[in-house]
């Protein structure tokens, strides 16, 4: 339920704070005095998309914040907390401004516009005045009879399978078609295949062939490098290491006559390990170290013959095992083309899941049709139009489509013994205003949103069966809340709580104003709608009459 709405230089309002009541509201006022701004507003808050106009003139950014209830387990406080929002309540926060950028909170926390809209599903439904005409378009019945069957996931499950079997079916007419394009392709990707396989490249063996290789293609320079170091050690004519050992046993025969010597001797001595050491490794890397012309040119042959496949097919040599994996893909792909029977077979599995799927789909749509067709016929008669009938008409397709194996048509009868026909075709303005309503009325008892919002849907209607409108909506508000923007006094008189909207001049600028309305506020209102400007006690009775009635 929608608790609390605040609004901040949005259109002509500049501050508004407005608490709601349960049940069944109606919002009404003069034309052009801002009734469905407050609509527009809450829609800002639940992700409708943002202009830069509805920023008040002279103001930098508008700021709408729309706060509900979660009931706790319900499917609302599961979403948020799987999107790691808080569930304590639902606040939502818009800004936008004058330039058009919007920023979007949920529950304090930054939200994208997707995330309001998935928020806005489960907390309210908002039909719009010219709801009613959408229905004329086969899409909008379609939708509308699923959404009341309760079958979007089933839809969506029909169709993915729907596209699956044409894309198989597709692949099979390419097949056929170019089956000499196909053979030659995948000769040329066997050869390639083929032709990497017999490189067995693998990654690590290909970084210590590198290593190898770079060290027997320095061998020679090792090799001099390391005699070059030895000689100057121990092994030339003026080696270091015999005359560095004569002195370091020199300095320790002298420490026992100056102890102040023994620091610098141990020093000495110190570095004179760590040269012997050294000389020992380099013997021993020497030794190990050899020429091996023939082992290099293996190496050589090697990496030039796998720099030249990754040349071929423009990689990194390490990218060369990825490029086998898509071409034995590929070689899979255009070995199942080469086979049609094959290719076929696929397509016939991928029909049939599609057919059971969809008459799964054609069985919900059915129940739902025949439940929706039922209501909306009893609707009709207490709306004025007596003898009519309504008929959500299923139509066979000859090989389905990826929304099912039939399309949706509303079929009306206005008049007792007409034949049913399309209602685009049949009903007049009034009827089709009526028929919508009825249609949005009973769409909303199967929707889930505790709020629900009907913006001058009753637009057409007069009379009784404005009355009986007015019935409908209090019935829906018996377990929801609901609110109406109405111009119709028999709407209003329904209500169990009313707010008056009207415009205030302040200065320069014109600003829309609400009020709520006690008992005498209620009765001076509806007169106003039932008699114009000036009231009369006679109008004023009538509205007493309404409201007790």
């Amino acid at each position: 339920m929608l608790l609390h709405l605040s609004i901040r230089d949005f259109v002509i309002v500049d501050r508004l704070e407005l608490d709601f009541s349960s049940g069944f509201g109606v919002l009404t006022g003069e034309t052009g005095a801002g009734k469905s701004i407050l609509v527009d507003a809450l829609s800002l808050a639940l992700g409708e998309r943002a202009e830069a106009d509805v920023v008040r003139t002279g103001t930098e950014k508008t700021e709408v914040t729309a706060e509900f209830d979660v009931p706790p387990g319900s499917p609302l406080a599961d979403w948020l907390a799987a999107n790691e929002f808080d569930t304590d309540g639902c606040l939502l926060r818009r800004v936008v401004d004058s330039a058009g950028r919007s920023r979007a909170w949920l529950n304090g926390t930054p939200a994208t516009l997707s995330q309001l809209r998935e928020t806005a599903d489960f907390l309210c439904d908002i039909h719009g005045q010219h709801a009613h005409l959408s229905l004329l378009r086969a899409d909008a019945q379609r939708s509308l009879l699923d959404a009341q069957a309760g079958a979007q996931a089933l839809l969506r499950e029909v169709a993915g399978l729907h596209g699956h079997w044409r894309k198989l079916r597709a692949a099979r007419l390419v097949a056929e078609k170019e089956v000499a394009a196909t053979a030659h392709e995948r000769e040329l990707i066997e050869w390639q295949v083929k032709e990497l396989k017999a490189l067995a490249f693998d990654s690590q063996a290909w970084r210590d062939t590198e290593q190898e290789q770079c060290r027997l293609g320095h061998a020679a320079s090792l090799l001099d490098a390391s005699a070059a170091a030895l000689a100057v050690l121990e092994e030339g004519e003026v080696a270091a290491l015999p005359q560095l050992q004569h002195a370091s046993r020199r300095l320790g025969e002298l420490t026992a006559h100056d102890p102040a010597l023994g620091e610098a001797t141990q020093l000495f001595e110190s570095a004179l390990i760590q040269l012997e050491e050294s000389a020992l490794a380099l013997r021993r890397y020497r030794d190990r170290l050899d020429l091996d012309p023939a082992r290099l040119a293996e190496l050589d042959a090697h990496i030039d013959a796998v720099t030249q496949l990754a040349r071929k097919h423009r990689v990194a040599p390490e990218a060369l095992p990825e490029v086998l994996a898509g071409l034995e893909m590929r070689l899979a792909e255009l070995t199942l083309a080469a086979d049609p029977v094959a290719l076929a077979a696929r397509e016939q599995q991928a029909q049939a899941a599609y057919r059971d799927a969809a008459r799964r789909l054609s069985a919900e749509r059915t129940r739902a049709a025949q439940s929706l067709s039922t209501a909306i016929t009893t609707a009709m008669q207490e709306l004025a139009m007596d003898g009519g009938c309504f008929e959500v008409a299923l139509l066979p397709l000859d090989e389905g489509a990826s929304y099912g194996l039939e399309s949706v048509e509303f079929q009306v009868s206005a008049n007792a013994g007409q034949p049913l026909r399309p209602l685009a075709k049949v009903a007049s303005g009034g009827e089709l205003s009526r028929i919508g309503l009825a249609l949005q009325v009973i769409a909303s008892r199967a929707h889930a949103a505790g709020t629900l919002i009907f913006d001058e849907v009753d637009v057409g209607i007069g009379g009784r069966v404005a009355e009986i409108v007015g019935q409908m909506l209090k019935q829906l508000g018996a377990d929801r809340q609901v609110l109406c923007v109405t111009h119709l006094p028999q709407v209003a008189a329904q209500a169990d709580w009313q707010w008056s909207i009207g415009k205030e001049r302040v200065g320069d600028a014109t600003l829309s104003r609400v009020t709520l309305l006690d008992a005498e506020g209620r009765i001076e209102e509806i007169a106003r709608m039932l008699g114009g400007v000036t009231l009369t006690d006679t109008t004023r009775r009538h509205a007493r009459e309404l409201l007790d009635s």
